[in-house]
């Protein structure tokens, strides 16, 4: 069983910047592929973000590539999600997901944290 907490969501200005955190918590953690998804009000749960659990494969949803940034600091069992240059459109409970295979649908998902809100205003 693996525990997922995210955190670090809020408020942001367009154009700002935001880090969410992940921690995924059981014996096993380490060895988990990762990844973030979002849903905003209305509309169906999307992924925005994976990193296989080497570290050496990330993928991103198109919208968000070179802006946002996924990584994983396995001393600390967190996976990270930098938000740069956020917009408006970025607004949404973000989720930490961690799958056993490597992959980018809500299918893929084992584990999902409780969520965590971003707001971006204009």
């Amino acid at each position: 069983q693996v525990q997922v907490v995210e955190s670090g969501g809020g408020s942001v200005q367009a154009g700002g910047s935001l880090r969410l955190s992940c921690v995924a918590s059981g014996r096993t953690a380490t060895l988990y592929n990762m990844g973030w998804f979002r849903q905003a009000p209305g509309k169906e749960r999307e992924f925005v973000a994976a990193i296989d659990w080497s570290g050496g494969r990330t993928s991103y949803l198109d919208s968000v590539k070179g802006r946002f940034t996924i990584s994983r600091d396995y001393a600390k069992n967190t996976m990270y999600l930098q938000i740069d240059s956020a917009k408006p459109e970025d607004t949404a409970v973000y989720y930490c997901a961690v799958e056993r295979r490597y992959g980018t649908t809500v299918n893929d998902v084992d584990y999902w944290g409780q969520g965590t809100q971003v707001i971006v205003s204009s």
